[in-house]
């Protein structure tokens, strides 16, 4: 991996992660988000439902979209 790649991903929960494709999924999963609250009609539980939908679309894009940036290292173990 290149030295300059390196220096734009942070480890996140144990992953690394990319700080650009972060921030561009965080704002994805809000946008959606969002405009599935804001669309929905104005009874209970409708805007709750709408807003679960659009995280979840939100997460399907980033998930197509935004490549993993994984470093496996493999290793022997004897027992």
């Amino acid at each position: 991996m290149k030295e300059d790649n390196l220096k734009n991903n942070i480890e996140v929960w144990e992953d690394i992660v990319n700080i650009k494709d972060l921030i561009m999924s965080l704002i994805i999963c809000t946008m959606t988000t969002f405009l599935a609250y804001i669309s929905a009609p104005n009874e209970p539980p409708k805007p709750l439902f709408f807003g679960l939908t659009g995280a979840i679309i939100g997460f399907v894009i980033c998930a197509v979209f935004i490549k993993p940036k994984r470093i496996f290292i493999e290793t022997k173990e004897e027992n």
